[in-house]
């Protein structure tokens, strides 16, 4: 079967768009070709900075042949309807038509249309240069004489020369015969610039391949990735040293290289002294270059490894002469922040803080610690932390966004600010509160455990939700400028992964949208003496506000996102959702495990179809009589003449409601389940045996009410009406 070579070669591509760009000209020829009726045995993508490649396998010559029977008019249909026929089957006349005779329709002419398969030298010629054109790159660019033209190419960078080859393995492959901007389709390619400058000839895959390589370019990025890694890795053990692993420093490099060749470079020791995470972000920043540590320990080497595009005639001495010059210059100039923000302790930093906007409408940076602080303290006695640490720990913990070191690195945001705060002899809980209270950051990131840096954290995720909530900048679709949706599910991580009891409306949230209504009223004081404003959040009362629990609403939504992740049902987090004053995360958890362990066994499953039988009858006949049981007392005596299933199961409803009701108050919600799975039995016998729509009205109105008792009794669990199945 034929394979398809297609290569755009191109001045160099940024190593972030190589691995998408990949993916997508894969992706967009590939769809093409499968639209058109092209299947293919298999396809990948390759990149370099300088060049996209894609093969596809097994592509047919030719497309198949089509044959289509197309229905027309009626013979002696009017003249217009034939000609209509003919036009849009492609016939000159009705002698190419056949007739077909129907015993209900009657006689009506048909056109038989057969179209022989295209070649697929000329699809491709078709789709290539289009997906060309119309490329997505995130960012692209026209050039030359053609850019002032409209509608000319747009690229990444300026695209130089196009290879286009297809054919069988056993034969010359065909140029696929297409034009973009001046630029054919051919056989030509180009090497490594500087060690491989000569033109190559290429015809089909492997020959690519191998021609490459001798051309100084590996063309596999993961390949790529492989050589360095595993080259650095050997350079570092020869020196007794280990390499501090960086995958994405890794995919970055080897976007950056055709021929990776790894060496070593080493800088003053005396540089050690600041601290690591310091060094390596200035050396991986400025140089895109790794760092080494001691062997066995954590303690950084004076030692990186760089990775060159050439092969020096010198063995890389200049190559890594001239990057030992710049990190030096680099770890001077970071040597330097590290010793003026030593000079300047964060409490003086503080008022650096109101200088800098959080948010237009929701005001400074310095506002913002004002209110966290506020909130700190109020979480603070519900979790176990010290009121007063956290409160500092709030009130440090944007300091250092106004240090040098962190203005150079703000990837260093928090972690510099633990270490200021260590130097000038705070509390560990609250340096570590400083670099914390960003966790969890991502899905993967660590929780804090600390109990003064969750308090710190909640505090600050609470105060960012809550201040878009109340300025109505909400996640709308795909779009979430502000993360809130990484902040609501960094609480949920938070209580969950931490086993907090918070009843949040109450707790939290109505402190959080005070604290935002009342924004500049709220003064911390530096030194500590907040009673007023400790006071004024402890007696502002409910608020007549909806927007506490929308937002509850939306953190119920992360719950869900985040239980379906840990396999948890969505329906079953409805359902408990669905009761009155769910607003303990941990309640809801255990609620919702407890739910699901009780609906895998026979009883659970038998209930909940007992009560969708019930809840349906109900909805029926609520209907058919225009009133609510719902809204009517559930326990009701049993007439005289009712049936001993009716008898039995009025007598377990208000057993086993009591009992689940005992066990919920007592947060035993294991035990609530089997409160509830004595009902299975007389439910079934009910249903079996009792007929609900009595000829008798007031046996008819008992048995309805029996069925709303027991969606009454599920109800103290959860709302079974929101399970499915």
């Amino acid at each position: 079967m034929p394979d398809l070579l297609l290569e755009l070669r191109s001045e160099e591509i940024p190593a972030r768009m190589q691995r998408r760009a990949a993916e997508d000209l894969k992706k967009l020829v590939t769809d093409a070709l499968v639209e058109r009726g092209f299947l293919y045995e298999g396809a990948k993508a390759f990149s370099t900075p300088r060049r996209l490649a894609l093969h596809v396998a097994g592509l047919p010559p030719r497309g198949k042949d089509v044959r289509e029977e197309r229905k027309g008019p009626r013979v002696g249909a009017p003249d217009g309807a034939i000609q209509g026929f003919l036009k849009s089957a492609g016939l000159a006349s009705l002698d190419q038509a056949t007739i077909v005779t129907d015993p209900k329709k009657g006689e009506f002419y048909v056109a038989v249309i057969e179209r022989a398969g295209r070649e697929t030298l000329d699809v491709l010629a078709e789709i290539l240069p289009a997906i060309i054109k119309s490329f997505p790159w995130p960012k692209s660019m026209r050039w030359g004489a053609a850019s002032s033209q409209p509608g000319s190419l747009r690229w990444v960078r300026p695209l130089q020369s196009i290879v286009a080859t297809f054919g069988p393995e056993t034969e010359t492959p065909e140029i696929v015969p297409f034009t973009v901007d001046g630029i054919a389709a051919g056989t030509t390619t180009y090497g490594h610039r500087f060690l491989a400058p000569d033109a190559i000839e290429v015809r089909r895959f492997d020959d690519y391949i191998q021609a490459l390589e001798r051309a100084k370019v590996v063309l596999d990025p993961d390949r790529r990735k492989d050589i360095i890694l595993h080259d650095a890795r050997d350079l570092a053990f020869a020196r007794g040293l280990e390499l501090v692993e960086d995958e994405g420093l890794l995919d970055e490099v080897a976007g950056l290289v055709e021929w990776p060749v790894v060496l070593l470079g080493t800088f003053d020791p005396s540089f050690l002294d600041i601290p690591a995470e310091a060094i390596r972000a200035t050396i991986r920043a400025n140089q895109k270059c790794f760092v080494l540590r001691e062997t066995g320990t954590d303690t950084l080497a004076p030692a990186f490894i760089l990775v060159s595009n050439l092969i020096a005639s010198d063995g890389g001495l200049a190559i890594t002469g001239g990057n030992e010059r710049v990190v030096r210059a680099r770890l001077s100039d970071a040597k330097f922040f590290w010793e003026t923000d030593k000079a300047i302790s964060l409490e003086d930093r503080l008022p650096k803080l109101d200088s800098i906007v959080f948010h237009e409408k929701l005001g400074t940076q310095g506002e913002r610690v004002a209110r966290i602080a506020s909130l700190a303290r109020g979480i603070a006695p519900n979790i176990g932390a010290d009121v007063q640490l956290a409160s500092r720990g709030a009130q440090l913990a944007k300091a250092d966004l106004v240090t040098e070191m962190v203005g150079e690195f703000p990837e260093l945001q928090g972690l510099m600010g633990r270490k200021y705060a260590a130097l000038q002899g705070e509390h560990p809980s609250v340096c570590a509160a400083v670099e914390e209270h960003y966790k969890p950051v991502g899905p993967s990131d660590r929780v804090p455990t600390d109990p003064v840096s969750i308090a710190v954290a909640l505090a600050d995720k609470f105060d960012t939700l809550a201040g878009f909530w109340s300025i109505d900048e909400r996640p709308t679709g795909s779009k979430d400028p502000y993360a809130l949706r990484r902040a609501a599910l960094g609480v949920v991580r938070l209580i969950l992964e931490n086993g907090l009891r918070l009843n949040l409306r109450e707790d939290v949230l109505e402190d959080a949208f005070y604290v935002q209504k009342n924004r500049h009223v709220v003064v911390i004081s530096l030194s500590g003496n907040d009673e007023h404003d400790m006071a004024a959040l402890e007696n502002h009362g409910s608020l007549d506000n909806p927007l506490p629990g929308d937002l509850l609403n939306f953190l119920a939504d992360r719950l869900k996102v985040y239980l379906r992740d840990q396999g948890a049902r969505h329906d079953l987090i409805d359902a408990v959702f669905a009761l009155p004053g769910q607003d303990d995360l941990l309640m809801v958890v255990r609620r919702v495990e407890a739910l699901g362990k009780f609906l895998e066994t026979d009883d659970g499953r038998n209930l909940l179809a007992g009560y969708k039988r019930a809840a349906n009858i109900l909805r029926i006949e609520e209907k058919k009589d225009g009133r609510s049981y719902e809204a009517e007392p559930d326990r009701v005596a049993i007439a005289a003449s009712g049936e001993p299933e009716e008898q039995a199961l009025s007598e377990a409803l208000v057993t086993a409601r009591e009992a689940a009701s005992a066990a919920v108050a007592a947060e035993d919600f294991s035990g609530a389940m089997r409160a509830l799975s004595i009902l299975r039995a007389p439910v079934d016998a009910f249903f079996e045996k009792v007929i609900v729509n009595a000829d008798d009205p007031a046996l008819r109105e008992n048995r309805l009410a029996l069925l709303n008792a027991l969606r009454a009794a599920t109800r103290e669990v959860a709302d079974f009406s929101k399970i499915e199945g």
